[in-house]
């Protein structure tokens, strides 16, 4: 029922036990019986059992936040973050593997203007007099 609907049956039951006593014995007597048939045909109450959710205070692993079902949102609240570590962890990983070539590339770069001959570089007193110059 909505609001008008109720505001109208409380209008009559109001003007109706206004003029009660009023009223002859023959309509109380039908008015009874037609209230009898009506609570015939209402519908049984239908006992629902409730639930009731309790809010702990407890760790997320004693049955809180684990136990209840996953949503969409929750689903979304967990794949996006991890969405984004990867994708953070993957750009690091590109980041440095240019890096490690660029810094090979210089390295190559320098050995191969440099005016030593290769075999120079292979030579163990090369770079032992290279390893002291350093110091």
């Amino acid at each position: 029922m909505n609001t008008d609907e109720l505001n109208f049956a409380y209008k009559v039951r109001h003007a109706l036990n206004e003029r009660l006593d009023d009223l002859p014995a023959s309509t109380t007597d039908r008015l009874a019986q037609a209230r009898k048939l009506a609570l015939a045909r209402k519908k049984a109450h239908v006992e629902v059992p409730m639930s009731v959710r309790v809010a702990g205070t407890g760790m997320a692993t004693s049955g809180g936040f684990l136990s209840q079902g996953f949503g969409w949102l929750g689903r979304m609240g967990v794949a996006v973050p991890m969405l984004v570590l990867v994708a953070g962890l993957a750009g690091i990983y590109q980041y440095e593997q240019q890096q490690r070539i660029a810094d090979l590339a210089e390295l190559d770069a320098a050995v191969l203007s440099d005016e030593l001959p290769l075999s120079a570089y292979l030579d163990h007193g090369f770079n032992a007099y290279l390893t002291q110059s350093e110091q």
